[in-house]
């Protein structure tokens, strides 16, 4: 699914990074955000339970900053798909 649409993936994600083209986000962060946006594009699960979990794995493998930092954009991306937490 990501694989597939990378292209609408980053375009979401991109759009949700006011300041930083999506090249410039590292690696790993820039990767766990677009396995999530993938999931909240099919709504494998709730949305709360997907961000949650990108976030800990970004807290894990990425910065300091980096949970903040996914937070806010698939929060975004969330918020752009119309996705309801429950």
């Amino acid at each position: 699914m990501t694989v597939k649409n990378i292209s609408r993936i980053d375009g979401l994600i991109q759009e949700c990074s006011v300041n930083w083209n999506i090249s410039r986000i590292l690696p790993t962060d820039r990767n766990i955000m677009r396995v999530a946006v993938g999931e909240l594009i099919t709504g494998t699960a709730p949305p709360a339970v997907i961000i949650n979990e990108a976030i800990e794995i970004s807290k894990k493998f990425g910065t300091s900053s980096s949970g903040n930092f996914v937070n806010g954009i698939l929060d975004c991306v969330r918020k752009k798909l119309g996705s309801i937490d429950v």
